[in-house]
């Protein structure tokens, strides 16, 4: 059987492109490595911000929706995400660096069994540095140079993603006994998924919680993506998912990586990604998010898009 090997990425809405990638890029310190547009409505940006090459697991991706409203927070939605850090140090570094460019934060605390340190993007959307403490990860993870972060205290990856739902139970048997994640703790209405026993770049934090449902809008999540290797991988699990009992999207070309999507029982919307090939496929590394890339099927409409859409510099 076959594991998943980790996050690929998580896709958020932001209803201002430019406010999001100042915030990203100049704020957070991460590359933005793929400005394109959203493939089912190319009317929308899709930005991609993430390491030196935009590498399965450090991928965050917003939808650009000028017209989204707020959101309403609530269950069945992912409420939060981790990213780790270096060390202690780095989240004394962030917690300065939070103060000075007055971004919405907390204390320092512990979460998910790391040193941690809350904090908010400019829409609300609810974010945790966590301290990876020299903790294996993904060898291909590669450091962005021109980061405006100090090197040692850089973000590395994604960490422990947060779910709040109104059933751990049917969550926790889908990542169980579906994806073959392992239980690190279950404590009250919380548990920790990993989909690599020990690592925190594979981590689910299931949180149960009644009441409405999250209404989503700027800043809310609107999907993750978990990892596979390959086409093939990616077949086979098409046909597991659907053995389980979940209706799946068939399986979609998105030219950077092949995908699907299911929601669980929740309604969290799952989406399984290959490795590969990655934003490299129409660009270099050093060219990486510095003009609209369009993947073939869409670049015949080239001049009709990008007369819809607003600069983002």
């Amino acid at each position: 059987m076959n594991n998943i090997a980790g996050h690929h990425h998580i896709s958020m809405i932001t209803k201002k492109g430019q406010q999001n990638n100042q915030f990203y890029q100049n704020v957070l310190g991460l590359r933005r490595v793929k400005k394109t547009v959203n493939q089912d409505d190319p009317s929308m940006y899709h930005l991609f911000y993430g390491d030196l090459t935009g590498s399965a697991g450090t991928e965050l991706s917003f939808f650009e929706i000028p017209i989204v409203g707020s959101t309403k927070r609530g269950t069945n939605a992912i409420t939060q995400i981790g990213l780790l850090v270096p060390s202690y140090d780095s989240l004394l570094y962030w917690k300065k660096r939070f103060e000075v460019l007055d971004v919405k934060h907390g204390e320092l605390t512990m979460y998910a069994g790391r040193d941690a340190l809350h904090f908010e993007d400019c829409e609300g959307l609810r974010l945790v540095l966590l301290n990876n403490s020299g903790d294996e990860v993904p060898a291909f993870w590669r450091s962005w140079g021109d980061s405006v972060v100090l090197e040692e205290h850089r973000i590395l990856g994604i960490g422990a993603v947060e779910m709040t739902v109104q059933s751990l139970d049917s969550l926790a048997n889908t990542l169980e006994n579906l994806f073959g994640y392992v239980l690190a703790s279950h404590m009250g209405n919380k548990a920790i998924y990993q989909s690599v026993k020990g690592q925190a770049f594979g981590e689910i934090v299931i949180v149960e919680q009644d009441g409405p449902k999250e209404k989503p809008g700027k800043g809310s999540v609107h999907h993750i993506a978990i990892r596979v290797k390959d086409g093939k991988e990616l077949r086979e699990w098409h046909q597991r998912i659907r053995d389980f009992g979940f209706e799946v999207m068939k399986i979609t070309d998105r030219y950077y990586f092949e995908s699907l999507y299911f929601r669980e029982e929740n309604g969290i919307l799952f989406e399984l990604a290959t490795e590969g090939p990655g934003f490299t496929v129409d660009s270099t590394i050093e060219s990486l998010g510095k003009k609209l890339d369009l993947p073939p099927f869409l670049e015949v409409k080239r001049a009709e898009i990008e007369e819809k859409l607003e600069p983002i510099e």
